[in-house]
């Protein structure tokens, strides 16, 4: 297996706690990254997101005052897919790291288009928090 790992970030001129707070709701999640999917379920305490490949599960790291947005994606078929995520104070800005891990299998290809699909998202991230309160 080949691991690797691509670290992809954008500053954002919003504070770290607001950008934080946008990020760690997953109901949010369609609106910055609707790559993902386009529909986001809450049932009891877990999360579920609708995806062109069915439906995941999503769960966050718990709220803490590190930026610490880490997630685990359960997938249709049970792979377990952890995502590091973090939002980092810089000044009274942010900066959010995404880490993009090459899967088991996955084609150069496929990790390229991975990143340019997680690049935009960051980008309509930034597009948002940066257009103020919505």
């Amino acid at each position: 297996m080949t691991h690797e790992s691509r670290h992809l970030s954008v500053f954002v001129a919003r504070p770290q706690q607001e950008v934080y707070a946008f990020v760690a709701d997953p109901a949010n999640l369609p609106r910055w990254a609707p790559g993902l999917g386009t529909e986001v379920h809450r049932v009891d305490d877990a999360w579920f997101v609708e995806t062109p490949h069915g439906r995941v599960q999503v769960t966050f790291a718990p709220h803490n005052d590190l930026g610490v947005l880490d997630h685990r994606v359960v997938t249709p078929t049970g792979e377990v897919v952890d995502v590091p995520l973090r939002v980092l104070a810089v000044g009274d800005q942010s900066e959010v790291v995404f880490t993009l891990r090459r899967g088991a299998g996955m084609t150069d290809d496929e990790l390229d288009r991975d990143e340019q699909l997680v690049t935009a998202d960051l980008a309509r991230l930034k597009q948002i928090m940066e257009a103020g309160p919505a």
